[in-house]
C-alpha cells in the first residue's frame, strides 16, 4: 500500500489507520481501482500532507486530497 510505503517516520498504529482509510476513500471518490497504478503514489501523497495540516478525519482528509490533486 502507497501510504505505508511513503510513511518516513513512526507512527502511532491510529495515525497509520487513519491515513490508509483517508486514502481509501480518496481511491474511491477519484474511482480509482488499481493500486499499483502508479497515479496512486501522488494520491497518497497528498492525504499524508492534507493530514500534517492537523485535519482529523478520514473522509475530510480524502475530500481534501482531491481537491488539491485538482480533479474536483
Amino acid at each position: 500500500m502507497p501510504i505505508n510505503r511513503l510513511l518516513k517516520d513512526k507512527r502511532a498504529p491510529e495515525e497509520i489507520e487513519l491515513l490508509n482509510k483517508a486514502f481509501a476513500h480518496a481511491l474511491g471518490l477519484l474511482g480509482v481501482v488499481e493500486r499499483n497504478d502508479p497515479f496512486c503514489d501522488m494520491v497518497a501523497r497528498k492525504v499524508i500532507e492534507v493530514r500534517a495540516t492537523g485535519t482529523g478525519e478520514a473522509r475530510e482528509i480524502a475530500e481534501m486530497a482531491v481537491v488539491r490533486i485538482g480533479l474536483r
